[in-house]
């Protein structure tokens, strides 16, 4: 056996020319076993997240502007149930009612054994579009809602919540204050500047799924990395979980330098260049 700094030095080689090593189980590499199953959880977390973002922001800015109100109260409390109920159990409640009760969606899996989307992105939605099977893609559409919702859930509450406090930071703005006793509308402008704290609460959060959402592909037996590193970590398969924490590491570190960018074009005034001293 090499030393523990032999092995480690081996192991960062390997990294640099995309060698993760190989599955103690299937024997194949792990770089290849996770290429084949990033888009999966990929495909899963953009459309989880723009669920999230999309309602998460419409509900803080209706709770924000209706401050105080009914409409505030039943928002917020959303939000905390959002926050507080936990994946699996909602995805089980899911799959319940909507595949075992009213039998309108399908209980798990990416798409039916019937269809073999074609395309090289790996993700069945765009690739079914690009392709004009339009009948593959609603039956990979019909999959993906109930993973892709209840994926959602605690991602759209911290931004309805993150929304909210952002956008009731800045109408209390003196500029905004200004601006409506003028008669000038406000809240296009006011939603703009309040945006800089909500995109880093949906960078981290799109961060969080694309690394692995472990409980909602386990409940959906959805094909991507999370389910994968679970069955993983059970047969003890380190290789395997080293890469898939390692492949995390990374999307953080590239989602988080994509935000700053982000941050340059929602506020003009944040300039990245060196000054000259």
């Amino acid at each position: 056996n090499r030393p523990l700094v032999a092995q480690y030095l081996g192991f960062l080689g390997g990294v640099l020319t995309g060698d993760l090593g190989t599955s103690y189980y299937t024997h194949v590499p792990v770089t290849a076993e996770l290429a084949n199953r990033f888009p999966a959880t990929a495909e899963l977390a953009i459309v989880a997240i723009i669920l999230a973002a999309v309602i998460g922001i419409a509900l803080g800015v209706v709770s924000a502007v209706h401050k105080g109100t009914a409409v505030d109260a039943l928002s917020m409390v959303l939000a905390l149930v959002g926050v507080s109920m936990p994946i699996f159990w909602s995805g089980m409640l899911m799959i319940i009612l909507f595949s075992g009760t009213l039998h309108v969606l399908p209980s798990g899996g990416r798409i039916d054994p019937l269809f073999t989307p074609v395309g090289g992105t790996g993700l069945f939605l765009l690739d079914t579009l690009l392709s004009g099977d339009f009948e593959a893609f609603g039956n990979a559409l019909q999959h993906i809602i109930m993973p892709a919702l209840a994926l959602s859930l605690y991602s759209m509450a911290i931004i309805t919540r993150m929304t909210r406090s952002s956008m009731l930071e800045t109408l209390d703005e003196d500029y905004v204050r200004t601006a409506r006793a003028k008669g000038l509308p406000v809240g296009h402008h006011a939603l703009r500047n309040a945006m800089l704290p909500v995109t880093t609460v949906i960078g981290l959060q799109l961060g969080s799924l694309l690394g692995g959402a472990l409980l909602t592909e386990t409940v959906f037996a959805w094909p991507g990395i999370g389910k994968y590193v679970v069955d993983c970590i059970l047969k003890s398969d380190f290789p395997v979980v080293q890469g898939v924490v390692l492949l995390i590491g990374i999307i953080f570190v590239v989602i988080n330098l994509v935000v700053d960018i982000i941050y340059a074009y929602l506020d003009p005034r944040i300039k990245y260049s060196q000054e000259e001293g």
